[in-house]
Formats: structure tokens, C-alpha cells, sequence
């Protein structure tokens, strides 16, 4: 039997009654409810419900976490306006509309003229309802903050806000190298750091510090960084006072059972022991201690780190295998360590660098915003100041997709609302906020931009508590289907069984039939080679032969698969593509399917958060461009020949890549000689730019790139290339 699928204050509810209460404007609530439930409705309704009761459109401030999101919600609340004025429906609709959202019948009369003249009063009075993100709510708080805050901040008092932090990562990165090639001890971290993980690892871990630099920097302030790997003395006491815990196999009693191992194991008599026994001498001979451990474990392990057999089993040897383990297990722990202190050190830097370049260049990022915002809302002296001139406008505070909301953005948030806990009315003492606060846990998708979905939990007690609000739980899904319902319900049950994920509550579904959720097999990984014998790898020219990667070859089988059956529901379940979608990890699969959808001709899209300047296709014409503007830009054509322009195949440009090295020349000019060509694709590519190379220079810019869109037929090849 399913659980309720609506719940007010922890009680089974019906469907109407869970509505009327989420769009009551009148009182807090906080609404936890499942994808398909409709959150955004509710919310845009209840912002539709304060206009009807009474408060002006600045009294109204809804908070999401995307410049998307709170662009939809305007468009909805838009819409509704201008679809409930007088003029766009009649009566019955109004009240019928108002009925939906929690009136009674009696009060949706009384209201429907009002919501009829709702567009027009808004339309008057030249305010709109504030819906932002959390980002342009702190931008706002910023500009009233006192010089004095910016400056015990180390902010300029001349700002600009800055979103898109990644523009700074060249220049960030060439002044953190200056600054460790500046100082010995810096240095010699980072070396230390790139001899042991590499420098591109390295790189990883700082451009991580760097992303998560609020953090790092409140946990450093803190304490909770520079002892959160331990050394290894502190783990073992065996290992105090060592520089190497590989030194305890010069020192009894290891070295003494170490010695009688090799003694026993050269007794045998045997190859393989006599072998183990060299190399257990050889650990006690050995004057550094990384040769004397690499020499004793390779004495009683095979490569894979498991016992070498044949060497007796005896107690002595399982002893002295297992004080190895542990000798590896101190060494890993300091080495661990070690790699902590560098990396913090450099972080620091790094992060000192960062607040300085954003100084010079009068920046300001997100982490900036919210630091304001804190010491605005956190500071007893100010925090009365600013939420007395919040008081003085809002009324009304909505959050949605709060699964999404960092913890350091609740605790600003609740710096302000905190006023209002109890019997409160706001520093101001006027009446308190009306707050409503709705998300889904289970949909926390950026965690890796500071997201906790235990701040939901949090916010949803204070509510309750604080502001005498109440819970609403919605488990009923109007979207999906009951198949995709069945999956979603086994995977949260487990992950609630075997996790300790949850509370998780079945959902239900209003959806009657049809759905369907399908596992693809997968391509099994191909079996290893046997690598012994074979020669090691040899340096690739990479423009004359082409990688070859098994792994490749998986991908791109694995996308074919999962387009032929996306090919096979359209044809044979007369399914529209639009009724299908292919999950994945990661994104890079995504876009391997989306390239086998459309070499079966299936219209599709791909979310991705471009801009129009950066989607293929506007890089494709920049190539163009760019081999016009500099003939010698092999890439640039490279790239521009294998666009849906030309489309020309790898051998095409391993041949001109041939021709051009034989000749002596860059590629242009090596296509633009060739008396023969071997495609199609290459000798309409060679009359093309031979007329806009020479058209270059003698025409304005606008008359040669009407040229390049009216010769190359560009609009209608890149109409075709783009998923629809």
C-alpha cells in the first residue's frame, strides 16, 4: 500500500487542500515536493495571490538559484497577467484559475475583477515583482555597504561584479608561478608535489582550491586544514622521531626478523627462496631507505602486491609481511601528509593572488557578494540597519529550487529572517515576512558549486520552528510515468536501505500508462593484451596517423547502440523523438550520442549551457575567418574543413597535411596548388577560398562574410548540422 502522496504538518491531506494551503500567502510554509509536482506553480501562484491580497509588486521578492529559473518565473507570471486580464477570458475562467490556487468558491467572485484588473494596476503603478538570484540579492546588499565593511573586507569601495571567474585563470595561474618561482620553500612544495602526482594532477588540485577557495579559506581561518591528514607519528608511535618509517627496517626487532627470514628462506635450498632471501639482504644492506623498502617488499610480493608463493608460509614470513604492510601503510599516510601541508601552503598563495588581482581590477565574485552580504546580515551593529530597510519594502520572500542553496547562502538568508523567530516583527517591529521555501533534496545537482542538500533540512526546521510555519510533502508526480516512477522508487529505496539516504517516500504518478525505462547491455571493455614481448610505445605524428584507442572505439560503440535504439522506438513504437530521452554519466557520452542521432538523421538536443558565440557552429565560422585572416592558421582550416562546410574526412586532411610538409608550405596554400584532389569536399573547399582569399582585403569585412554565408551555402548547411 503507498504512503500518502500529500502531507501538511506531517498529515495525510488531499490534493486541493495541499494547494490551497502552499498558495496561502498569509502564513510560512516550506514545501518539499518531488519533480512534476509543480513547485514553480505553486510559487507563481502564491506570488499571484499576494498581488490579490494587497501587497505591491516591491513588497514581493522571489529568490532562485539560476538567471533561467528566474527568468521563468517571470514569464509565467507575465503570462498569467496578461491571461486573466479582462479582455483575454471571461468570469468563469478567472474563478476558476483563482479556485485552483486555494480560494473558496465565494472568495474567487469576490476577487475575479480584481485579478481581471491585475495587469493594468501593475502596468500603472511601473514596479514589477523582484525575482532574482542569489547573486543580484547580494549585489543589491553590496551597494549599501559601508566603505568601512569593503575595506575590513579588502574590497574596493569601485566594483564590478564578475560571474564567469574562469576569464581570470590564465592571468590568476602566471602570476601564482611568479610568485613560487619567487620563494625556495614554494618551490620546493611544488616541486615535490609535480615529482610525485604529476603536474597536470597538481594543476587539478589547485584549480580546486581555487573553486572552492571560500571554503578552504573559513576552514583554514578555523584550523581544520592543516591537521586533517595527520603525519604518521601520530598514528603510530613507532614512528616518531624517523624521517622515513621505511627506517624501521634497520632497527630490531624488524630488522632482526628480517635477517632470520633470510636465513631461513636461503635454508631451503630452493630458486624462489633463494631469490626472496638475496632480496631481504639487499633491504639490510642497502644505504637509502626507499631501495631497502622496494628491495624487501619486492623480496615477499609479486606486482600486484600479493605474497609470492613457494616461499614456505611460515610464521616468520607472515610477520615480516605484515610489518612490510604496515611500513607501507606509515610511509602512504606521511607521504599523504606531506602533500596536504605543501598543497595548503600553495593554496594560500594561490587564493592571496586571487583576492589581489580582483583588487587591481576592481572585481568582485560570488564568494565576495556572499562575504558582504554575511557581514551585513551577521554583524549585531548593522545587520539592525539593513533589515530595518528591508523590513520597510518586503513583505513577502519566496526561494525556490532551495535544494540548490549553499550552506553559507542559508546562513545569510537566516541572518535576516532570524529577526522575525518568536514572537518577532522584523528589527523594524512591523508585521513578519510571509517566507516560502520550496525544493526537492533528491534534484541537489550543484554540488560542486557549494550545494548541500542538508541546508533544505535546516531551513525547513527553522521555518517550522522560528516562524511558525508549516511542512508540506508532496510524493505525487504530474509528469512522469509509472515506469520511470518504478525505477526512481527502486533506486531511492536502496540508496535509503544501503546509504542510510532519506527519509524516501514512494512516489505516485497521476500519469495512467505508457513509459518505458531500458538499461542498454553496454559494450563489454575488450580483454587485456599480453604486453610482454611487444615493444614499447613509439612516438605518433599526429597529423599524419590517427589514434587509435581501444577505449575510443567503446564510446563510440556504446553511442551507436544507445542511437539505434532511440532509432528503433521512433520507427517501430511510432514514439516522436521528443518523448525519448538518453541519460548518461558524463557529458562527453552525451555528445557522442548526439553525433550518432544525427548519422540517423533524428532530431534531438543536447543540454548545454552555451552561449551563442561558443556553439560549434559560430566556432565553425570563426575558423573560416580565421584562415582568411591568417592563411598560415593550419588549425583554423583544419577545423573549418571538417565542419558541416565541407565536411571533409580525416584522410582528406592527412593528405593535405602530406601535400603541405612535401611542399614546404602551410595547408592553404598546399590546397589552393594541388592540381589533383582526392574528394569532393577538398576541391569545392579549394575553389571556395581561392575566391575569398582573394576577395580579402579589397572588399569591407560585412561584403566578404555575405559572400562566405551566400557562396557557401553556410545558413543552410549549418541549419542541417544543428539538432533540433
Amino acid at each position: 500500500m503507498n504512503a500518502p502522496a500529500y502531507r501538511i504538518a506531517g498529515q495525510p491531506a488531499l490534493a486541493a487542500a495541499f494547494y490551497a494551503a502552499a498558495c496561502d500567502p498569509r502564513r510560512s510554509v516550506v514545501v518539499e515536493a518531488c519533480a512534476g509536482a509543480g513547485k514553480t506553480w505553486m510559487l507563481v501562484s502564491r506570488i499571484l495571490r499576494a498581488l490579490l491580497a494587497g501587497a505591491e509588486p516591491q513588497q514581493i521578492m522571489a529568490i532562485t538559484f539560476t538567471r533561467k529559473a528566474a527568468g521563468e518565473m517571470r514569464e509565467r507570471l507575465d503570462a498569467w497577467l496578461q491571461g486573466y486580464a479582462a479582455a483575454a477570458c471571461d468570469e468563469a475562467t478567472r474563478v476558476q484559475a483563482l479556485c485552483e490556487r486555494g480560494v473558496t468558491p465565494a472568495e474567487a467572485q469576490r476577487l475575479a475583477p480584481a485579478l481581471a484588473a491585475l495587469h493594468e494596476r501593475l502596468l500603472r503603478g511601473g514596479r514589477a515583482v523582484e525575482v532574482r538570484t542569489f547573486h543580484a540579492w547580494f549585489t543589491q546588499l553590496l551597494s549599501h555597504a559601508p566603505l568601512a565593511v569593503l575595506e575590513g573586507l579588502g574590497l574596493p569601495a569601485a566594483y564590478e561584479a564578475i560571474e564567469d571567474i574562469s576569464v581570470l585563470h590564465d592571468e590568476l595561474f602566471r602570476r601564482f608561478h611568479r610568485a613560487v618561482q619567487a620563494d625556495a620553500a614554494l618551490r620546493a612544495d611544488y616541486l615535490a608535489l609535480v615529482g610525485r602526482h604529476r603536474r597536470g594532477t597538481v594543476l587539478q588540485w589547485l584549480q580546486a582550491a581555487w573553486r572552492r577557495g571560500p571554503e578552504l579559506l573559513r576552514a583554514d581561518a578555523a584550523g581544520a586544514v592543516a591537521d586533517a591528514v595527520p603525519p604518521a607519528a601520530a598514528l603510530w608511535p613507532a614512528c616518531h622521531g624517523l624521517a622515513d618509517a621505511a627506517e624501521l627496517l634497520w632497527r630490531p626487532p624488524l630488522a632482526d626478523q628480517i635477517d632470520a627470514l633470510a636465513r631461513e628462506l636461503g635454508a631451503r635450498g630452493k630458486a624462489k627462496s633463494d631469490t626472496a632471501a638475496q632480496g631481504l639482504r639487499a633491504a639490510l644492506e642497502a644505504q637509502q631507505t626507499d631501495i631497502a623498502f622496494a628491495a624487501a617488499w619486492s623480496a615477499l610480493f609479486n606486482k600486484d602486491g600479493e605474497p609470492r608463493k613457494q616461499l614456505g608460509d611460515t610464521p616468520l614470513q607472515q610477520a615480516v609481511a605484515d610489518a612490510l604492510r604496515s611500513v607501507q601503510d606509515m610511509g602512504l599516510q606521511q607521504a599523504a601528509h606531506e602533500d596536504q601541508v605543501a598543497l595548503l601552503r600553495l593554496a594560500r598563495v594561490l587564493l592571496a593572488e586571487y583576492a589581489g588581482l580582483k583588487r587591481r581590477r576592481g572585481l568582485v565574485d560570488m564568494a565576495d557578494l556572499e562575504r558582504v552580504a554575511e557581514a551585513l546580515l551577521g554583524d549585531s551593529a548593522l545587520a539592525g540597519w539593513v533589515q530595518e530597510r528591508l523590513d520597510q519594502r518586503l513583505r513577502h520572500v519566496l526561494v525556490d529550487e532551495f535544494q540548490d542553496t549553499s550552506p553559507l547562502q542559508w546562513q545569510v538568508l537566516q541572518g535576516w529572517l532570524a529577526g522575525y523567530a518568536g514572537a518577532g516583527g522584523g528589527a523594524s517591529g512591523q508585521r513578519p515576512l510571509a517566507v516560502f521555501i520550496v525544493g526537492d533534496p533528491k534534484q541537489s545537482i550543484y554540488r560542486f558549486r557549494g550545494a548541500e542538500p542538508r541546508v533544505f533540512a535546516a531551513a525547513r526546521d527553522f521555518v517550522v520552528e522560528g516562524l511558525d510555519g508549516v511542512l508540506l510533502e508532496c510524493d505525487h508526480t504530474r509528469r512522469n510515468a509509472p515506469a520511470v516512477l518504478h525505477a526512481l522508487n527502486a533506486v531511492f529505496e536502496e540508496a535509503a536501505q544501503q546509504d542510510g539516504w532519506g527519509p524516501f517516500r514512494r512516489h505516485t504518478t497521476s500519469v495512467a500508462a505508457g513509459g518505458e525505462v531500458r538499461r542498454l547491455a553496454g559494450v563489454p571493455r575488450p580483454a587485456k593484451a599480453d604486453t610482454s614481448g611487444v615493444a614499447a610505445d613509439v612516438w605518433r605524428d599526429s597529423l599524419t596517423q590517427p589514434r587509435d584507442e581501444p577505449e575510443l572505439h567503446r564510446r563510440a560503440e556504446e553511442a551507436a547502440q544507445a542511437a539505434d535504439a532511440v532509432a528503433a522506438l521512433v520507427a517501430g513504437q511510432g514514439l516522436a523523438p521528443g518523448e525519448v530521452m538518453v541519460l548518461a554519466r558524463k557529458r562527453a557520452t552525451l555528445a557522442l550520442v548526439a553525433d550518432a542521432l544525427a548519422q540517423r538523421g533524428l532530431p534531438h538536443v543536447v543540454a548545454e549551457p552555451l552561449r551563442l558565440h561558443e556553439s560549434p557552429e559560430a566556432l565553425d565560422l570563426a575558423a573560416v575567418l580565421d584562415v582568411l585572416a591568417s592563411p598560415g592558421h593550419d588549425i583554423a582550416l583544419a577545423r573549418a574543413l571538417k565542419s558541416p562546410l565541407f565536411a571533409a574526412a580525416d584522410d582528406d586532411l592527412l593528405w593535405l597535411a602530406q601535400a603541405a610538409r612535401n611542399a614546404g608550405s602551410h595547408w592553404l596554400a598546399a590546397l589552393g596548388a594541388a592540381e589533383a584532389l582526392p574528394s569532393s569536399a577538398l576541391a569545392r573547399a579549394q575553389g571556395l577560398f581561392s575566391g575569398w582569399v582573394a576577395l580579402a582585403g579589397r572588399v569591407p569585412p560585412h561584403d566578404l562574410l555575405d559572400r562566405i554565408v551566400d557562396e557557401s551555402d553556410l545558413l543552410a548547411r549549418l541549419a542541417a548540422a544543428v539538432p533540433t
